[in-house]
C-alpha cells in the first residue's frame, strides 16, 4: 500500500474513549486521587474532547450508566457536539449494586433479573436520546462454588434477557457483547470466552456482534486468531483495548506487548476494517492508576495508531506470494519488516498535515489544561470508581 492511502486510512481511523478513563482509579487496595479530575459527564466530556483535540482520530467518548446519568442526555449530546465531539457507545451496569451479588439477568431471583433487565432497556432509551449507535453489555454474573447454582439454567436466564434488550433496539443500534474469562466470579463465569458470547449472538441476529477486550483472555491466548475468526463470521463488534501482564489490568493500550496489539491490528487491516465502515466500534477500556489521566489516554491512542499504520505497512502481495509458496520465513520477515518500521515521522507529518501539533503529549502538557481545570475543579465529588 502506498504511503498516500495508508495516511489516507490513519486519518479517517477512529479510537473511542471511555468517560471512566478521566475519573480517580485504584487497584483492589486503594482508589489514587488525582488533580483536576471531572466532577461530573460534562467535564467527562470535555476532557475527552481535549484527547481528540491533540490527536485527532478520538472524536467520541463512551458513557457509563448510571456512573454518567443525567437529567437531559439530548442536552449532554449537545454538550459534547459544541465541545468537537459525540456520544458514542452506552455500557449498562449491572454488577454494582447489592442486589447483584448472586448475578443480574442470571440470578435465581425473578426480582433481581427483572431489575437487571429494566436497566438494559433504560440504557437504550439513553441510546435513543444521544444518538448512541452501540450498547456495551458485560455481565459480572457466575458462581463461586460448584453446585451454587445450575449452569445450564443460568444460559437460559441470559438468553431471555438478551433477548428482551435485542427486540428493543431500533434502526442500526448493535448490541455488543463482552466476555470475560473470570472475576467476580471464580468458579463458572456466565460469559466467560468468545464462544459463548458469539454463540448468543448468532441466536440473537445480525445486530448483536462481539467485544473483545484484549485483557480478558487465559495467559498465551492467541487474540488475533479470535479477531480473525469473528471477521470471518461478520460478528467482531468493537474492541476494548487496554493492555496486560497478568489478568485484567487495563494498563494503557501497547504497554505490556505491543508486538500483540500490532497483530491485532494485522487482522484487522487485512480484512479492509480500520475506518468506521469496516463495522468494527474502537474502544479504549482503561483504569489509569498511577499515570496523568490525560496523557494516558492519548498515549493509548497514539499506540493503537501506531500499530496501525505498522500493520498497513505490511507487502499483502508479497505477503501471499510467500504464503502460497509455503516461505515460512519470507512470510515471517514480511511481517516483522513492517513491525520494525518506524512509522513516526510519518505519523507526526500527517497530524501536521490535519493542523494539529505532531507531538501530541508535549503539546498537551505545554497547554496548561491540566493546570487550568485543577484550579477550576474544587469542591464536589470526583468521579471515581462507582461515580
Amino acid at each position: 500500500m502506498n504511503p498516500t492511502a495508508i495516511t489516507d486510512i490513519l486519518r479517517r481511523q477512529e479510537i473511542e474513549t471511555p468517560s471512566w478513563a478521566y475519573g480517580n482509579s485504584g487497584t483492589r487496595f486503594k482508589v489514587f486521587a488525582q488533580p483536576g479530575v471531572p466532577r461530573d459527564p460534562y467535564e467527562k466530556i470535555a476532557d475527552a474532547a481535549t484527547v481528540h483535540r491533540f490527536t485527532g482520530i478520538a472524536p467520541s467518548v463512551a458513557l457509563h450508566i448510571p456512573w454518567d446519568k443525567v437529567s437531559d442526555y439530548q442536552h449532554l449530546a449537545a454538550y459534547a457536539a459544541e465541545h468537537g465531539i459525540r456520544l458514542g457507545t452506552i455500557n449498562a451496569n449491572v454488577f454494582q449494586d447489592d442486589d447483584y451479588r448472586l448475578g443480574s439477568v442470571t440470578n435465581p431471583d425473578p426480582a433481581v433479573r427483572r431489575k437487571a433487565v429494566e436497566h438494559l432497556l433504560e440504557c437504550v432509551d439513553i441510546m435513543d436520546a444521544t444518538g448512541s449507535p452501540d450498547l456495551k453489555l458485560w455481565f459480572a454474573d457466575g458462581t463461586n462454588y460448584p453446585g451454587q447454582d445450575d449452569l445450564r439454567t443460568r444460559q437460559d436466564r441470559l438468553a431471555d434477557a438478551l433477548q428482551q434488550a435485542y427486540a428493543r433496539l431500533t434502526g442500526q443500534q448493535r448490541m455488543l457483547l463482552e466476555y470475560k474469562l473470570f472475576e467476580p466470579a471464580f468458579y463458572a463465569t456466565d460469559v466467560p470466552d468468545w464462544g459463548t458470547a458469539y454463540a448468543h449472538c448468532v441466536e440473537l441476529g445480525p445486530r448483536a456482534q462481539v467485544v473483545i477486550d484484549t485483557g480478558h483472555h487465559a495467559p498465551g491466548t492467541n487474540i488475533e486468531f479470535i479477531v480473525a475468526f469473528l471477521l470471518r463470521q461478520h460478528r467482531l463488534g468493537a474492541f476494548d483495548f487496554n493492555s496486560r501482564f497478568y489478568a485484567d489490568d487495563d494498563l494503557m493500550a501497547g504497554a505490556a506487548d505491543p508486538f500483540q496489539l500490532f497483530r491485532i491490528m494485522n487482522e484487522i487491516a487485512a480484512a479492509g476494517a480500520v475506518t468506521p465502515d469496516g463495522g468494527i466500534a474502537f474502544m479504549l477500556d482503561q483504569c489509569h492508576n498511577i499515570e496523568p489521566k490525560i496523557q494516558a489516554v492519548i498515549r493509548s491512542v497514539l499506540n493503537v495508531q501506531e500499530a496501525t499504520a505498522k500493520a498497513l505497512l505490511i507487502d499483502r502481495t508479497a505477503l501471499a506470494a510467500a504464503q502460497r509458496d509455503g516461505d515460512v520465513l519470507a512470510a515471517n520477515d514480511i511481517i516483522m519488516d513492517a513491525y520494525h518500521t518506524d512509522v513516526r515521522p510519518m505519523l507526526r507529518q500527517l497530524r501536521e498535515d490535519m493542523g494539529l501539533e505532531p507531538e501530541p503529549i508535549a503539546a498537551y502538557r505545554a497547554s496548561g489544561y491540566l493546570a487550568k481545570v485543577s484550579a477550576e475543579r474544587v469542591g464536589g465529588n470526583a468521579a471515581g470508581w462507582g461515580a
